[in-house]
């Protein structure tokens, strides 16, 4: 199966960069890139899980319910995308059990950052995404991590996937910098392997990143973005749709696996 996911939050990433964005500008390029995802997700008939920060739930709370509606799961993304406390765990989870009227069951830390196991459970989440087990110079070395999902602290851990062999990892940047057919075929050789692939993209990518003056991005950030992600994330759906395999929500998929509890079906209407 296919586990197809999307961190949607406030698009703070320029803040890295050394560049601002106000708050406004933020949401509105990541709402626009939620509606363009939804929208090819429905061309296809797939299903994904958002990742949502509650920040962003809030401020946009009528998508959140479309993402619903549509049959999509909605896990939680923290409280912020910028900022952390373990308190967070919980309030992000209440806010986003409150606006979907959905049991939230995953969790993934922004930038896949460390997070404390048992926080997490205690918490009342059933898993966590929030390992890239691969070497990122800067942002992590997890060449020790299992790369395929396992148990620890009672919290079901579903690391985003990686190559067998050289544990390249297949998450955006990849899909940006690596010509389509080399992606294709490395996630080819992930799924024969693993038998799932877990991969995670963001819907700021979806907007015309080139602008360094605005954004600040280097190149390896910004190519492939806008109207050439749209493009290369519907070739990227209906190639594997081609070869048979079919998507689903990281709930649903630990449920087909025996992993947790049968899932209840989505509410066919939101309240």
């Amino acid at each position: 199966m296919i586990l197809l996911s999307f961190d949607i939050e406030e698009f703070d990433m320029p803040f890295e960069y050394g560049r601002t964005i106000s708050f406004d500008d933020q949401m509105a390029i990541s709402t626009q890139g939620t509606r363009e995802i939804l929208s090819i997700l429905k061309k296809h008939n797939v299903k994904a899980t958002f990742f949502c920060t509650a920040t962003f739930a809030l401020a946009a709370p009528q998508l959140i319910k479309n993402i619903i509606e549509a049959g999509h799961e909605v896990a939680s993304h923290g409280y912020f995308h910028s900022e952390f406390e373990t308190s967070h765990l919980a309030l992000s989870k209440q806010v986003l059990e409150q606006l979907t009227c959905e049991p939230v069951n995953g969790f993934r830390m922004a930038r896949m950052m460390p997070v404390d196991e048992e926080e997490v459970y205690k918490a009342g989440y059933v898993y966590n995404s929030s390992i890239n087990p691969t070497y990122l110079p800067g942002r992590y070395n997890n060449l020790k991590k299992p790369r395929t999902c396992f148990l620890e602290k009672s919290v079901i851990q579903l690391p985003a996937s990686v190559s067998p062999l050289l544990r390249i990892p297949l998450f955006w940047l990849s899909f940006h910098n690596f010509p389509l057919w080399l992606y294709r075929l490395l996630c080819n050789k992930t799924y024969r392997r693993d038998g799932y692939l877990n991969i995670y993209f963001h819907p700021w990518e979806f907007t015309d990143l080139q602008d360094k003056t605005r954004f600040g991005f280097p190149g390896y950030v910004s190519k492939n973005s806008g109207k050439q992600m749209s493009e290369r994330m519907h070739q990227l759906i209906a190639g594997f749709k081609q070869q048979g395999l079919s998507f689903t929500t990281i709930t649903k998929f630990l449920a087909h696996k025996q992993i947790i509890a049968p899932v209840q079906p989505v509410l066919d209407k939101v309240h």
